[in-house]
C-alpha cells in the first residue's frame, strides 16, 4: 500500500495532507467536548446555574458546527483523493497491461488481470478513502482521550493502561488469522472470474452440447469455495467487536466503582467521573472503530500486493535502446525505409527456436527458412503443430528463446517494437472485433484512411458485398466481439481492417477456416495480386492454413509437426519429398477434388 502511495500520491499531496489535517481539527474538538460537559455539571447542573448551563450548551454547539465544517472538508479531500489515486492507478494498470507480452499475459491469465484492475483497485481506493477519514480521528482520538484521562485522575488512568493492552491482543490473535484467508479470496476471485468469462463466452457451445448443468456446477463449486472462505473470515472478525465491547463495558464498570469512591472521598467532582467514563467510551468505541477498518486494510493489503505484482513485472520484450529508436522508423507511411537493406530477404529465420515459460519442451524448434520480398510463404501442420506460434515471433509477440528471426534483413530485438509492428497486418486466428463500427474497426492501423482505402480493403477481403448491404454501410454497428456477424465476416472482417494502411507483411493466420473454397481462393487472389503492386519490393503473405489449397500457390512452404519444421519447400518439391506434406495433400485431394482444383486454377491466374 506504501508503494502505491509513493508511487502516485504525488498529484494528491493538497488531498492527502488537508483531509488529515481538517479531521485533526474535529478530533481536537471530540477531546474538548467532554470537559465542557465537566464544565456543565459542576458549575451549571452542580449550583443550579442556568446562565453557566446555557453559555456552556452554546459553547458545545459551536463545537459540533465547527467540527461538521472540518468533516466536510475531510470528506471532499477523501473522496478527491481515493478516487484519483483509484483512477491512475488503473490507467497505469491498464498501460502496462498492454505493453506486457503474450508471455506475461500467459502467467497471469485474462480474468486474473480483470480482477485485479477492477476489484483490487477498488479495495484499495476504499482503503485510501477510510484512513483520510477515519484512520486518522479513531487513532488520535483513542491517544488524546487517554492523555486528558490520565491529566484529570492517574488511578482512573491505570484502568485505560489495562484494558488498552488486552484489546490490541485481541486484535492481533483475530487478524493474523484473516490475513492468509483475505489472500485465498482473492484467488478463488479469480476463479470465479475465469469460470464465468469462459461460461458467458462459450454460451452457444455449452448449450450446443448441453453442458448447462455441468458449468452450472463448476461455477456453484467456485462460488461456495468463496463463501466458505468469507464465511470463516467472518466467523473470526465477529469475534472482534463482542469481545472488545466486553472490554469497554467492564472498564467503564470500574471506572464507575472506583470512581464512586473517589467522589465521595472529595477527590473528584461528579463532572469528571462522567468526563472519564466519556474518555473511555471514546478510547475504546475508537479502538472498536480501528478494529472494523484493520479488517479493510488486510483485504486492501492483499490486493495492493496483487497490483504491484503486476506493475512490477516487466515485459520481457522491451523496446531497444533510446540510441536506437531512429534506426528504421522511416516515414509515418512506410517504416521499412531507413537503414534497411533493400535486397535482403523479407523473413529469414535463422534456427528459430521457442518454448513456453515452465515448458520442457520447445514449441517451435530449429525453424530456418527464408522469404524474398513480395513473396507467399505457407505453414501447414496438423492441430498443435506450432504453426501460430511459430507466425507469432514474426511480429515479436513472443521471443525467441535460442536462434534469430530477421525482418527485412534486421533481427526483431534490434527493431522499435511499434515500428516493427506497423509493418504487419496481422490477422489473428481467432477473429476479434470491437464494439463500435465497421468504419471504427477498419481504423485500427491507419486513423486517417480515407473511405476508398477502406473499400479498396474490403474488396480485396471479399467482405464489400455484404458491408455495402448493410443499412449504414461502414457506420453499421458492431457489437462487443462482433457477435452480430457471422464467422466468415468476422474473418473477412479482420482481414480488411489487417489490409488498410498498406502493410509491408501480411501474417494470416488460419484466418479464412470460415471461408468456403471459392472464397478462399478469390481472397488469395486479390491478396496475390494486391502483393504484387505494392511499393518497395512488394507486400510479403505469411498464410497459416490447414488447408493445401491455401498454401499450394504459396513461393514456400513449410511443414510443422511438433514444432518441428519436416520439410520447406514449394509444393511440387514437398510432393515429392515431404511425406507428411503429401499425406495431407492427398486426403484433401481425395476427400475435395474439386475444391483443391478450383483453388489451384484460381491461383494460377493470379
Amino acid at each position: 500500500m506504501i508503494e502505491l502511495l509513493k508511487r502516485f500520491g504525488r498529484p494528491f499531496r493538497r488531498e492527502l495532507t488537508l483531509g488529515p489535517a481538517s479531521k485533526l481539527i474535529e478530533v481536537v474538538f471530540d477531546l474538548l467536548s467532554p470537559l465542557v460537559v465537566t464544565l456543565m455539571i459542576d458549575r451549571g447542573v452542580g449550583e443550579r446555574n442556568v446562565e453557566a448551563l446555557l453559555m456552556y450548551g452554546a459553547l458545545l454547539v459551536i463545537m459540533a458546527l465547527a467540527g461538521f465544517a472540518s468533516t466536510l472538508v475531510c470528506q471532499k479531500m477523501a473522496a478527491r483523493a481515493s478516487q484519483g489515486l483509484g483512477t491512475s492507478m488503473r490507467d497505469a494498470l491498464f498501460a502496462h497491461i498492454n505493453a506486457f507480452s503474450f508471455a506475461e499475459l500467459d502467467r497471469f491469465g485474462t480474468p486474473s488481470l480483470i480482477t485485479r484492475i477492477t476489484n483490487d483497485v477498488n479495495q484499495v481506493q476504499l482503503a485510501i478513502a477510510l484512513a483520510i477519514r477515519q484512520l486518522t480521528r479513531f487513532p488520535l482520538l483513542a491517544l488524546g482521550s487517554m492523555v486528558a484521562a490520565l491529566l484529570i485522575d492517574v488511578k482512573l488512568g491505570l484502568i485505560f493502561l489495562v484494558s488498552t493492552p488486552l484489546i490490541g491482543a485481541i486484535f492481533w490473535f483475530v487478524m493474523a488469522r484473516c490475513i492468509p484467508y483475505f489472500r485465498r479470496m482473492q484467488r478463488q476471485l479469480d476463479q470465479i472470474g475465469l469460470i464465468t468469462r469462459e461460461g458467458l463466452s462459450g454460451a452457444r457451445v455449452v448449450r450446443a452440447f448441453v453442458r448447462e448443468e455441468h458449468e452450472r456446477g463448476r461455477f456453484a463449486r467456485a462460488a461456495f469455495d468463496q463463501a466458505d472462505t468469507a464465511i470463516a473470515v467472518g466467523r473470526l472478525s465477529c469475534v472482534l467487536n463482542p469481545a472488545t465491547f466486553l472490554v469497554m463495558n467492564l472498564a467503564v464498570c470500574a471506572i464507575l466503582w472506583v470512581g464512586g469512591f473517589q467522589v465521595e472521598a472529595g477527590a473528584l467532582t461528579q463532572g469528571q467521573v462522567m468526563a472519564f467514563v466519556n474518555y473511555m467510551t471514546q478510547t475504546l468505541l475508537a479502538i472498536v472503530y480501528v478494529a472494523n477498518l484493520v479488517v479493510v486494510f488486510t483485504k486492501a493489503s492483499a490486493s495492493a500486493d496483487r497490483i504491484v505484482e503486476v506493475l512490477a513485472c516487466e515485459p520481457t520484450i522491451r523496446d531497444v535502446a533510446e540510441q536506437d529508436v531512429g534506426r528504421g522508423s522511416g516515414s509515418a507511411g512506410d517504416p521499412l525505409t531507413a537503414d534497411i537493406d533493400l535486397n535482403a530477404p523479407a523473413i529469414r529465420l535463422c534456427g528459430a527456436s521457442f518454448a513456453y515459460p515452465g515448458s520442457a519442451e520447445d514449441a517451435v524448434h530449429d525453424v530456418t527458412l527464408e522469404v524474398p520480398r513480395g513473396g507467399t510463404l505457407g505453414v501447414i501442420g496438423g492441430t498443435g503443430s506450432g504453426k501460430s506460434t511459430l507466425v507469432s515471433l514474426l511480429p515479436r509477440l513472443y521471443d525467441v528463446t535460442r536462434g534469430s528471426v530477421e525482418i527485412c534483413g534486421r533481427d526483431v530485438r534490434t527493431w522499435p517494437v511499434e515500428n516493427l509492428r506497423r509493418a504487419f497486418g496481422f490477422v489473428p486466428q481467432k477473429a476479434e472485433l470491437v464494439s463500435g463500427t465497421v468504419r471504427s474497426n477498419l481504423l485500427w492501423r491507419d486513423p486517417l484512411a480515407a473511405d476508398d482505402d477502406l473499400w479498396r480493403a474490403l474488396e480485396v477481403a471479399q467482405a464489400a458485398d455484404f458491408v455495402r448491404a448493410l443499412p449504414e454501410g461502414l457506420d453499421a454497428p458492431v457489437e462487443a466481439g462482433g457477435k452480430n456477424f457471422s464467422g466468415g465476416q468476422r474473418q473477412r472482417l479482420t482481414i480488411a481492417r489487417a489490409l488498410v494502411g498498406d502493410p509491408a507483411l501480411l501474417v494470416m493466420d488460419d484466418s479464412a477456416s470460415a471461408l468456403d473454397y471459392r472464397t478462399d481462393a478469390a481472397l488469395r487472389k486479390a491478396v496475390r495480386a494486391l502483393g504484387a503492386s505494392g511499393s518497395c519490393g512488394g507486400m510479403t503473405t505469411v498464410v497459416v492454413s490447414q488447408r493445401v489449397s491455401s498454401v499450394s500457390d504459396a513461393d514456400l512452404v513449410c511443414v510443422m509437426r511438433h514444432g518441428r519444421a519436416v520439410g520447406v519447400g514449394t509444393h511440387e518439391e514437398l510432393m515429392a519429398t515431404c511425406a507428411v506434406y503429401r499425406e495431407i495433400a492427398e486426403s484433401q485431394l481425395y476427400q475435395k477434388p474439386a475444391a483443391l482444383a478450383a483453388g489451384k486454377g484460381v491461383a494460377a491466374h493470379a
